[in-house]
């Protein structure tokens, strides 16, 4: 498998020193705990925002405490683009809290700074194009701001895959490099029907008059298939290497069901999936490597609420957070685990337990009712053989069939989900 090129533009070190005022300033001027953020914006990529803090060191030395934005993430087609063509970071600087307060902006814009960014230098080797302070704004006859950053960028080559559909239709994926499609997995979508097909044989046997007789037990076979419908459970998605071989799972080990007197799947009772791995040489035996919680949030926009776990060698009770964020249901999002923002280090159990930090994965995910074939991108540090990219494979598919167990019960699910009343009551 050949990755695709990446470049990764990092900023980090971030902190702000605002001018000593020359007299003793009232209450609420540039105060120790004054909130601080910025905004950093790039052509053709959507604005980031990260807080920093306030530093009080001497002279240009670094500061105290820093922290760090998320990062521009620029792929084959966005390098070619921009390779050779002047490249500007902007960073805005601003006091205040982030976000707004009656439609007002909260905060002050205290000045901006510009980093000239060259790509052609970043595809090879790392580059650092900005490393210690600026000062913020052009006026010369006041004092001004400082901004303590650092602007560099490297390789990040990765693996891309597309499903060739939607997950639940059981689809084949490809690996994507330029314009090649190469099939490298294949899927295979199940429900658990088990109980639908009892309760169907039990229907189907009994005399064309019995619903009259016995009203009661039919009153009880009713509630037991709207109990059914009233939880969505035993889906499970298996990934197959093009020998016909399993190399991983996502089976749903906790039902998808809504709170009492609600509709919706709650935080504090989420469902549940494991991400599997073939143990041994055995077909039948399987080894957890991660769990995905998912769960919708309420909210003035309706979210999907996930958390991702690692699963140690002691199991799952004991597993490690790597990821966990909200994103809209409306217009869907990005499942990213990323280890250069923050949290634990991350570690593959098919091939090493050793720790590895740096972009993990990212997975497309469309919104509600939208037509969603999901594109996975890994780096390459976290795959040494198929079974390492199949278990993102099988990731990538299971936060994407959430987002389909997480609509609100009120709501139909495609055939392809809910099979189970299709065979109850055909």
């Amino acid at each position: 498998m050949d990755p695709c090129p990446f470049v990764r533009l990092i900023v980090e070190s971030l902190a702000l020193k605002l001018p000593q005022p020359t007299k003793p300033a009232g209450a609420g001027v540039y105060p120790k705990t004054t909130p601080c953020f910025c905004k950093l914006r790039l052509k053709n990529f959507p604005s980031q925002t990260a807080l920093m803090p306030l530093s009080n060191g001497a002279g240009d030395s670094p500061p105290e405490s820093s922290t760090s934005a998320a990062g521009f993430h620029l792929d084959a087609q966005m390098i070619r683009r921009l390779s050779g063509k002047p490249l500007t970071l902007c960073v805005e600087v601003y006091t205040g809290r982030v976000g707004r307060t009656c439609g007002v902006s909260s905060g002050k814009l205290v000045g901006s700074v510009q980093v000239n960014v060259d790509l052609g230098v970043s595809q090879t080797r790392p580059a650092v194009f900005q490393d210690g302070w600026m000062k913020v704004g052009n006026d010369q006859d006041k004092p001004t701001a400082k901004l303590h950053l650092m602007v560099r960028a490297e390789p990040d080559p990765r693996f891309v895959f597309q499903f060739g559909g939607e997950p639940e239709c059981s689809p084949v994926v490809f690996q994507i490099q330029g314009n090649i499609r190469q099939p490298v997995f294949s899927c295979k979508f199940s429900a658990d029907r088990s109980r639908s097909r009892l309760l169907s044989r039990v229907i189907r046997s009994l005399p064309p008059d019995f619903s009259n007789k016995n009203s009661g037990w039919m009153r009880t076979l009713a509630r037991e298939k709207e109990k059914q419908r009233r939880e969505r459970k035993g889906w499970m998605i298996m990934i197959y290497d093009l020998s016909g071989s399993p190399v991983a799972a996502a089976s749903m080990i906790t039902p998808f069901v809504p709170s009492p007197g609600t509709d919706r799947v709650s935080r504090s009772n989420p469902g549940a999936w494991l991400i599997l791995s073939p143990h041994g040489f055995s077909v039948s035996s399987w080894k957890p490597w991660g769990r995905l919680k998912a769960w919708r949030e309420r909210g003035p926009v309706e979210g999907l609420g996930y958390k991702f776990e690692l699963v140690p060698e002691s199991g799952p009770s004991n597993g490690i957070p790597i990821a966990e964020a909200t994103m809209s249901v409306k217009k869907g999002g990005l499942f990213c685990i990323d280890k250069k923002v923050s949290g634990p280090s991350f570690s593959t159990s098919t091939s090493s337990r050793s720790p590895v930090k740096g972009f993990v994965m990212g997975s497309t995910v469309e919104g509600e009712g939208k037509v969603s074939k999901p594109t996975v991108q890994v780096g390459i540090q976290h795959v040494t053989c198929m079974g390492d990219a199949a278990l993102f494979i099988a990731l990538s598919a299971a936060i994407d069939l959430s987002m389909d167990a997480c609509r609100l019960f009120s709501s139909k699910l495609r055939k392809e989900l809910c099979r189970d009343e299709q065979d109850s009551s055909s």
